[in-house]
């Protein structure tokens, strides 16, 4: 089911809004992939917003790849929720999950993936009945899409930093740093 309420439909090229995760696949299909694995690999992300005074706010959160959306969950009334609500602009970090220095080059063997974008709340009910039945817990919840303006991968080949770096229409850009 494609996801269309929320007024999330536009490409967001024109406006800087940020554009469906799908366009990031189409647009950048293997590092879509390898980011969208790092997300995967662990439940627990981290997430920052803006707060009512312009302070920024991390949080703990969980992500879901519905079709071909990345979405982002949350209990009514959460601050988090809030934030995005008043203005939808996010940051998100994957999280490697437990790492000790000893296993750190293996756990972070995919890269270090970030996100930055606009969160657009869905509002449709249908489609927020949808997004129930893969699994959401009986009860109110907000349901965010998140439009990505920028994607980072950061990962150590062949003893080199690589950074992989997604705009909107942009295409990707390489750094390598020794």
């Amino acid at each position: 089911m494609e996801m269309n309420g929320g007024g999330a439909t536009g490409t967001g090229r024109e406006t800087g809004q940020g554009v469906p995760w799908a366009v990031f696949e189409d647009e950048a299909p293997e590092l879509a992939a390898r980011v969208r694995g790092r997300f995967e690999r662990t439940l627990h992300h981290v997430l920052a917003t803006l707060r009512s005074d312009g302070a920024p706010r991390v949080s703990g959160t969980e992500v879901r790849f519905y079709g071909r959306h990345l979405t982002l969950g949350s209990m009514p009334g959460a601050v988090k929720a809030r934030d995005l609500q008043r203005d939808g602009r996010f940051a998100l970090h994957a999280s490697p999950g437990e790492v000790n220095r000893e296993d750190a080059e293996e756990a972070m063997g995919g890269g270090d993936a970030k996100v930055a974008g606009r969160a657009v709340e869905v509002t449709d009910p249908g489609e927020l009945e949808a997004f129930r039945e893969v699994g959401v817990p009986p009860g109110p919840f907000h349901l965010f899409r998140l439009m990505p303006t920028g994607v980072v991968l950061t990962s150590v080949e062949d003893g080199e930093l690589v950074i992989r770096h997604w705009r909107p229409g942009g295409g990707v850009t390489e750094h390598r740093r020794t």
